[in-house]
């Protein structure tokens, strides 16, 4: 009987997912992702009016909620034939912007930060040294040895009290924590901050959306945001758009690099081997062509033999997930069986399909956006990659790693923040003359199909329609989530976070956070119970953490 150690429940992500993992020698061997809860939206979307069909699917989220919708209004779009009007696009392309700005701050910060960050170890540094150091590597608004004194204070508290708040159940004084206490403080601090931003940043969606979470400005045709066209609603959406962009330049990315120069070895840990992006924020009507982040699929790591990625190429296997049985099926023929049964690893034990891109397994998200892009020449993107690869003084192939995945999110999200300038500016000179258009009318046919495709924080999204009698005949969708936590599909070929996982080194089975440091790189969109099998041992240790 293996040694079996179960971490429920890992906070820090959304949703309900366990990890399993077999380590035999101090490294992970093998490894399974289960989805532990069944979404059904596709079962409730059957029968329903289209139009209805973006205020349905945002619930299946209360984070990427606006994505959600986004890909559902272009797969309806896809299906009627519409254009929409180029006011549209640019306030989509804004709302998408202001999601990544908003998502990807939190997700560092609040969600991943705290794997390599010993908050615990804050508590010996010395505030001058930590305002000397955050000087050294930031422009952030604030610092100075009284402002980190008085950090550290609140942080004392927190522990005399014997409530550590989000600080509470994890890991402190694990000895794969490298970073020295000043750049902890720091970081510390940084998390604060970012915590107060992070609430101004979601207003940006409010301004052009209406409200946020689920914003209701998206429609069939376009945006429904056309009186909000005035200076001082531009004003301020420009101005909360600033202040983030430089919170990222300033804060996020010299703390990225602080913490990434410390676990180099990261590069090496981690890794898949397929990547795909359906890419995003169209900057003219012609698709894909025009799109910022570019669409492409690399297999095998080969960036010089990137190709154009297809929808037609998906499949969802449902072989070990909790469905009934049946072939692998395109999303336009995609069927929604559930049939719950009992977790075995040799059988089923996911609600997630496996979805595989001409049958093979990739990663989305971040990373697979910025290999595609640098692949392609992204004057940006590249740019981005070959200074961070330089500052850390690590090779390319450091990339396909947990550290090129974290990496990955901070950059494209300076990049798409650039992009917005040019956005909102487009957006002014059209206003000033006189074109306040943000929506084309059109009719409902009796019969249709289609998909919209998107890229979202957390990776490729896709969203499949068939329409009869002007109702939903069938709906589809496969998430990012869905795309890195399936499991094996009916040739045994693992997910890509069971890949990445392989080979990851467990200094303590008692705790795990190399595992932890691997799952939350995904920012999986699901709640996580993990437990690790020791065939070493035969001892159970039950442990919290957040």
């Amino acid at each position: 009987m293996g040694n079996k150690i179960m971490i429920d429940p890992i906070t820090r992500i959304e949703g309900h997912l366990r990890i399993e993992v077999e380590v035999e020698g101090g490294k992970v061997k093998d490894a399974w992702s289960s989805g532990q809860m069944f979404r059904g939206i596709e079962l409730i979307l059957q029968g329903r009016d289209p139009r209805d069909a973006h205020h349905f699917v945002q619930r299946s989220c209360g984070v990427c909620t606006y994505t959600h919708a986004l890909s559902s209004v272009r797969a309806v779009e896809d299906a009627v034939k519409v254009t929409i009007p180029q006011n549209a696009r640019i306030i989509r392309n804004l709302l998408h912007g202001a999601q990544f700005q908003h998502d990807h701050l939190v997700h560092f910060y609040h969600l991943h930060a705290l794997d390599w960050v010993d908050i615990v170890s804050a508590l010996k540094a010395d505030p001058a040294k930590t305002a000397a150091l955050s000087d050294n590597l930031s422009n952030a608004s604030v610092g100075g040895a009284v402002y980190f004194k008085a950090v550290q204070q609140r942080l004392q508290t927190f522990v005399d009290s014997g409530q550590l708040g989000p600080f509470s159940n994890a890991y402190w004084g694990h000895p794969e924590y490298k970073l020295p206490p000043e750049a902890n403080l720091m970081a510390a601090a940084h998390y604060i901050e970012a915590l107060k931003l992070q609430a101004r940043t979601a207003r940006l969606h409010a301004i052009f959306g209406g409200k946020n979470p689920h914003p209701q400005s998206l429609v069939v045709g376009g945006v429904t945001s056309v009186k909000d066209l005035s200076p001082d609603r531009i004003a301020e959406f420009m101005y909360l758009w600033k202040e983030s962009q430089e919170f990222i330049k300033n804060v996020y990315i010299p703390d990225l690099l602080a913490v990434a120069s410390f676990y180099k070895d990261w590069g090496a840990i981690g890794g898949t081997t397929n990547f795909l992006a359906w890419g995003d924020f169209p900057t003219t009507e012609k698709e894909p062509d025009s799109l910022f982040l570019p669409r492409g699929v690399i297999m095998k790591r080969d960036l010089a033999g990137i190709a154009m990625s297809q929808q037609e190429k998906v499949t969802e296997h449902v072989k070990h997930a909790w469905y009934e049985d049946g072939k692998a099926r395109h999303p336009f023929e995609g069927e929604t069986k559930p049939k719950h049964g009992d977790y075995l690893t040799g059988g089923k034990y996911s609600w997630f399909k496996a979805p595989r891109y001409d049958g093979a397994s990739c990663e989305v998200g971040p990373l697979a956006r910025v290999l595609v892009a640098y692949a392609k020449g992204h004057a940006g993107i590249k740019a981005l990659v070959d200074g961070t690869l330089k500052k850390l003084d690590i090779p390319v192939t450091a990339l396909f790693s947990t550290l090129g995945r974290t990496a990955a999110r901070g950059l494209e999200t300076v990049a798409i923040g650039d992009a917005m300038e040019g956005w909102i500016g487009e957006l002014i000179e059209n206003v000033k003359n006189g074109d306040t258009k943000t929506y084309q009318s059109w009719t409902m046919p009796d019969k249709g199909m289609g998909y919209g495709l998107n890229d979202v924080p957390r990776g490729a999204l896709g969203h499949w329609i068939q329409i009869e009698n002007k109702k939903i005949k069938n709906y589809q969708y496969v998430v990012p989530s869905t795309w890195n936590f399936g499991p094996k599909c009916e040739k045994g070929i693992r997910g890509p976070v069971e890949e990445a996982l392989i080979g990851t080194p467990i200094a303590d089975p008692k705790r795990p956070i190399e595992v932890l440091r691997t799952v939350h790189s995904f920012d999986p969109c699901i709640a996580c119970g993990v437990h690790i099998i020791d065939p070493e041992s035969n001892q159970v240790y039950k442990i919290r953490v957040s």
